[in-house]
C-alpha cells in the first residue's frame, strides 16, 4: 500500500500549523517550507476545511490554523480524508469481482486483518505526536514567531464527548 502525495502534505501542512500553534499559517509560507506548490496546497485544504481539521480566515491577514487540537488530530483522521480507497486487491473493490472465491477467500481476510491493523496504528499518533518528535521543526520549517505579533486566535474547542 502506498500513500498518495495528497495525504503527504496534508499531513505536512497540518504539522506546519501545529508547530506554528497562535499564529495564522499561510499557504505560500507552507508551500516554501516544503517545496510544493500552493496550487497543491490549496486543493489539499479545502477537505481539510470540510472535515474540520483545519479552519481557514479570510482576508489581507487571514491564513489557516487547526480546526481542533493537535493531539485531537491523529493521521487516521487525515488518511480517511485525503486517501480515495483502500482498495488492497480486486476483491476490495465495490461491483463485479472475477474470483470465485471472493466469499471465501484467505486472503481477503488477512488483507482486511492487515489493513485494519494498518488503521489500528495511524489512530495511536496524532499530528501533536509528530511535532513534539522534532523540537527543532520551527527551524527546520523555518518558522520565525519572535518578530511577529501573536494573533488572538480563538481557542479552538475539544469535541464533546
Amino acid at each position: 500500500m502506498r500513500l498518495t502525495k495528497q495525504t503527504n502534505y496534508a499531513v505536512r501542512m497540518l504539522m506546519y500549523c501545529a508547530a506554528n500553534e497562535g499564529y495564522l499559517s499561510r499557504i505560500p509560507e507552507i508551500a516554501r517550507a516544503y517545496g510544493v506548490s500552493e496550487l497543491f496546497l490549496f486543493k489539499i485544504l479545502q477537505p481539510l476545511n470540510k472535515a474540520g481539521l483545519v479552519a481557514t480566515v479570510r482576508g489581507r491577514n487571514g491564513g489557516v490554523k487547526l480546526g481542533r487540537p493537535a493531539d485531537r488530530i491523529t493521521l487516521f483522521d487525515v488518511i480517511k480524508v485525503t486517501e480515495d480507497s483502500f482498495a488492497m486487491a480486486e476483491c476490495f473493490e465495490d461491483g463485479a469481482v472475477e474470483c470465485p472465491l471472493v466469499d471465501s477467500c484467505g486472503l481477503n481476510a488477512a488483507l482486511r486483518k492487515a489493513l485494519n491493523a494498518f488503521f489500528d496504528v495511524l489512530t495511536e499518533y496524532t499530528i501533536d505526536d509528530l511535532v513534539k518528535a522534532r523540537p527543532q521543526i520551527n527551524f527546520l520549517l523555518g518558522i520565525d514567531t519572535v518578530n511577529l505579533p501573536r494573533v488572538n486566535l480563538p481557542k479552538v474547542a475539544a469535541p464533546a464527548a
